[in-house]
């Protein structure tokens, strides 16, 4: 099982192929997506081509304020979070994340720091990172499920 793996996106346009291609890799398993990045490195952009590329025929809209946005992405839930505003993990148990734990569900989470331990642990984890006028991706796999998809982004 690769474990981790690198890549350099030159543009947008890039790290919007990137996320199509890492639909593609998922095929219909469920997935628990860590987001980590600095404000601005392109965290939403990656999850709009994701959702996108997974037939979400909605605006993907950033859940900046509202928190969560969920979605059927290809006859399965898709769950998009971002916690930046969350200053306590305790904020998050009015939400009913119980959700989040289905094992068909791909759940993307912007800031997962801010929701230690009311998050279900994540298959893998994305670093974006601002590289010259592009940026850098990082994908970590830390279960068997993530493995898999990491070996075949290859």
């Amino acid at each position: 099982m690769m474990n981790e793996r690198s890549w350099q996106l030159a543009d947008e346009a890039a790290t919007l192929a990137f996320g199509a291609r890492f639909a593609r890799a998922l095929g219909h398993n469920g997935l628990v997506i860590y987001l980590h990045g600095e404000l601005g490195a392109g965290k939403t952009t990656f999850a709009r081509a994701l959702l996108g590329a997974m037939e979400v025929r909605e605006r993907v809209k950033s859940p900046t304020y509202t928190l969560i946005e969920g979605y059927d992405a290809q006859g399965r839930p898709a769950w998009h979070l971002d916690l930046y505003r969350i200053a306590d993990p305790g904020e998050l148990e009015w939400l009913g994340l119980d959700a989040l734990s289905d094992p068909a569900a791909v759940v993307l989470v912007e800031w997962p720091e801010r929701g230690r331990g009311a998050l279900p642990a994540a298959d893998v984890t994305l670093h974006l990172a601002y590289a010259g006028d592009g940026r850098s991706a990082r994908l970590e796999a830390h279960t068997p499920r993530g493995g898999e998809l990491v070996a075949e982004l290859r």
